[in-house]
């Protein structure tokens, strides 16, 4: 038997830069919330979903939370991170 049950999440180590990314669009969009928003100052969905998955996957890669569901582990892993941040910025872009 392993020293790790099948129902406890598995556990690494913290990510300062994951963590870093996450902490710095939640205080970022917290202080300053027309930076989801379009050139007409319009909520920009898109833009908002983008970064909040890129904070979610960076608080769950960041503090060394590893799901067990390849799925999910796949989806809040520092390289999703980054896609997303991509993503918003592609978005940002194009408005």
């Amino acid at each position: 038997m392993s020293a790790r049950s099948a129902e406890s999440p598995a556990q690494g180590k913290i990510h300062p830069a994951s963590l870093a990314v996450a902490l710095a669009i939640m205080i970022g969009g917290s202080l300053y919330p027309p930076m989801m928003a379009d050139s007409a100052g319009n909520a920009d969905h898109a833009l908002a979903m983008a970064l909040f998955w890129a904070m979610s996957a960076g608080f769950v890669h960041g503090v060394g939370f590893r799901p067990i569901v390849s799925a999910w582990r796949w989806l809040f892993s520092g390289w999703a991170c980054l896609a997303a941040l991509g993503l918003a910025a592609w978005i940002r872009m194009l408005n």
